[in-house]
């Protein structure tokens, strides 16, 4: 059974959870916030359903919950960073937040961050940078996981490796957040834990099928296939590759340094200051005409006009600020048990 949570009641039980399992609470706090952005942007799987997996990784010591980055190279406008397994949901915000300053001085600023535990949801960073009026481009993957195929092949050899940008313009921000597979991993373990069939063939069977069926990937050592699928899978394998050199590569952190990362994201961060080309004004009229034309394109379906990245998951932000964060039948469950397990008042339904 689907409920509804307010906003920051959510918030307040996720850092308790995680402070009850073993998180500074600073850090419990960015982390919850993440989460929980995750969710009020849409994306269910990058939310609080991961809460879980993070108070686990901190209780068993895979996690630290407390410390901080250390800055292992640092130029004008570069930084590396080595996480030393804090949590992504603290170190990503804390990635734009410093190439954003970087940025308002350089014109840009760059961090790679090996490291680091899941980042969860790109999309819930983004504002981070489009508020500042800055453009802001990430890029995550996972040395350690093996799940997607390269084009040709149907072994297992990259992670799903999502990509995310946000633009500011004169109105809402264009915000992206997609993999460079054809799904995530998320989205297929939850095709499978309801026993649906994907929407798309995006898997293909270790003897070269193309499936729809998550078993396929989760209980018969499929692949997921990089974007493009069957048919174009070349240019996902592509981006796969750019994503996991600028990532694993830039950071001197590759899959034979990896073993035992678990989960563990390597991360780009790059934030752009349009002041210190055109300008902001340039940026924005350029942006803005661009996006008319894409509204003002006639559509396939009537009733289904042009969208501009990021309409959906802003409308998703706005009606569950109103009316209360949405968790599903897979999520709602498991807080209730980690509320049980670790003695933290359960938030309150709306309604």
């Amino acid at each position: 059974m689907a409920v509804r949570v307010h906003q920051q009641d959510l918030i307040e039980f996720s850092a308790e959870c995680l402070r009850q399992a073993g998180a500074e609470q600073n850090i419990a706090n960015t982390m919850a916030q993440s989460l929980v952005w995750g969710d009020l942007l849409g994306f269910r799987t990058h939310g609080v359903r991961r809460l879980p997996y993070n108070v686990k990784q901190l209780q068993s010591g895979a996690m630290r919950g407390s410390g901080e980055v250390e800055v292992l190279r640092q130029r004008a406008a570069v930084e590396t960073w080595d996480a030393h397994q804090l949590s992504g949901l603290y170190v990503a915000p804390k990635a734009v937040q410093r190439a954003c300053e970087m940025a308002r001085n350089a014109g840009t600023g760059t961090i790679v961050v090996k490291g680091c535990e899941h980042v969860a949801s790109l999309a819930a960073y983004l504002q981070i940078a489009t508020d500042q009026g800055m453009l802001v481009n990430l890029m995550a993957a996972t040395p350690a996981q093996e799940s997607v195929a390269p084009a040709g092949g149907c072994s297992r050899v990259f992670s799903p490796n999502p990509y995310a940008i946000g633009v500011p313009t004169s109105a809402e921000p264009v915000l992206l957040d997609m993999s460079f597979s054809v799904t995530a991993a998320g989205k297929v373990r939850q095709a499978y834990e309801r026993n649906e069939r994907l929407p798309w063939p995006a898997i293909i069977s270790k003897t070269g099928e193309i499936s729809d069926d998550p078993k396929v990937y989760i209980e018969q050592g499929g692949a997921i296939l990089p974007l493009g699928g069957g048919d174009l899978g070349y240019k996902g394998y592509g981006l796969c590759l750019q994503s996991e050199l600028w990532t694993l590569g830039l950071s001197g952190h590759g899959r034979n340094d990896a073993a035992a990362d678990g989960e563990q994201n390597t991360l780009f961060v790059q934030v752009l200051d349009p002041e210190a080309f055109a300008g902001t004004a340039a940026l924005k009229r350029v942006t803005d005409d661009l996006l008319a034309r894409c509204r003002a394109a006639t559509p396939v379906d009537v009733n289904q006009p042009v969208r501009i990245p990021g309409s959906g998951a802003l409308a998703n932000y706005r009606e569950q600020v109103e009316q209360g964060v949405l968790l599903d039948e897979l999520t709602w469950p498991r807080l209730m048990h980690y509320a049980e397990k670790l003695a933290v008042t359960l938030p309150k339904r709306v309604n």
